[in-house]
């Protein structure tokens, strides 16, 4: 069973710093419970995750990261929220040692100096934004386990959050892409760096606001009146990738702007088109939809939800992973986390 302790904590968590990772619609008592909340977890949900976990632990090396193509902070904080997500108690509960590892990993990865995470600024995205779901769930006290604390997860995030707006400040459109010293941007490293930096904000950090507004006003620049929105270039309107859509939904309503023209256009363009699937970049597209649907139509999204947690279902292999790989089993677990709505960016 999961804790339900666990989500007590989160909820005091979050009333206390008054904030949460995704955009909170009037007051909680105002809510449909079951949006807030969740319902019964589907079977099918739950075995496609207790499997996905159980492979993931197995594959976690001692020194708290995971293998594979993808290697990196941002790796180790997809897997890190896969174990927060669905509810185990961070510090006492069956896959504590494992969430404590991957935070060291993370921690130890960091550049003291600059504050990156990597090994791009899609790494340095994701892990930010694993951090901060951390941070105040985790016992520090735990974290080191006797030995020495290299820095709490408050100090990472802050150097994460100061490498990022160093970043943002040599780059001509006002986002990110891959390395710190990049000087043009594209609409995905920029959605994943952004979604850092508002999560960590609404766990407490201390983040300028004049990142965020520059932020979204590039992915404003790249968002057309059809809902569509460029990869790089700073103007919207040019190729077709429900990705980037999804992306832009996202970071709209998490930053609280579900007033603008921008947001009506992406989410339009999205809920138009539930039977879409990416040839390329499955994982990722299904990481953004859910979250984006989530935020933006729930009745969509619960339609949407029990036709990936199908298809999930029947493509997870016999031993629990998706294509033998940490990458694409994390965001594939993370696909199906507002079920469990643990997690502050689960929020709504």
């Amino acid at each position: 069973m999961k804790n339900n302790l666990l989500h007590l904590s989160l909820s005091a968590r979050l009333f206390i710093l008054a904030t949460s990772c995704c955009l909170i619609i009037g007051s909680a008592t105002a809510q449909d419970p079951s949006l807030r909340f969740g319902g019964a977890i589907p079977q099918e949900v739950e075995t496609v995750y207790e499997r996905g976990l159980a492979w993931l632990a197995s594959k976690q090396s001692d020194d708290g990261g995971w293998q594979g193509g993808h290697d990196g902070a941002g790796i180790n904080g997809i897997c890190l929220m896969a174990f927060l997500a669905s509810g185990e108690d961070p510090n006492f509960g069956r896959y504590a040692p494992n969430i404590r590892r991957a935070l060291r990993a993370i921690i130890r990865s960091q550049d003291a100096g600059s504050g990156y995470l990597p090994n791009s600024m899609y790494h340095h995205g994701f892990a930010m934004l694993s951090l901060s779901e951390a941070y105040g769930a985790v016992d520090e006290s735990l974290l080191w386990e006797g030995g020495k604390p290299v820095r709490t997860i408050a100090q990472s995030l802050d150097l994460a959050i100061r490498c990022a707006s160093s970043s943002q400040k040599t780059n001509r459109w006002g986002g990110w892409r891959y390395t710190p010293s990049s000087t043009d941007a594209d609409t995905s490293v920029t959605g994943a760096v952004l979604m850092g930096l508002l999560a960590a904000r609404n766990a407490g950090m201390s983040v300028p606001d004049e990142v965020i507004d520059t932020a979204l006003e590039y992915m404003k620049r790249s968002t057309s009146k059809d809902g569509s929105v460029a990869y790089t270039g700073g103007f919207g309107g040019f190729g077709e990738s429900m990705n980037r859509s999804a992306i832009a939904t996202l970071v709209s309503a998490v930053s609280k702007h579900k007033d603008s023209e921008e947001f009506a256009a992406t989410l339009k363009h999205i809920t138009e088109r539930l039977e879409h699937s990416e040839g390329t970049y499955k994982e990722y597209f299904r990481y953004y939809m859910a979250q984006a649907l989530f935020q933006g139509d729930y009745a969509s999204w619960q339609k949407w939800n029990a036709a990936i947690a199908r298809t999930l279902g029947e493509s997870q292999a016999s031993d629990g992973s998706f294509s033998n790989s940490a990458y694409e089993t994390g965001m594939s677990l993370l696909a199906l986390g507002l079920n469990y709505r643990f997690l502050p960016i689960y929020e709504r």
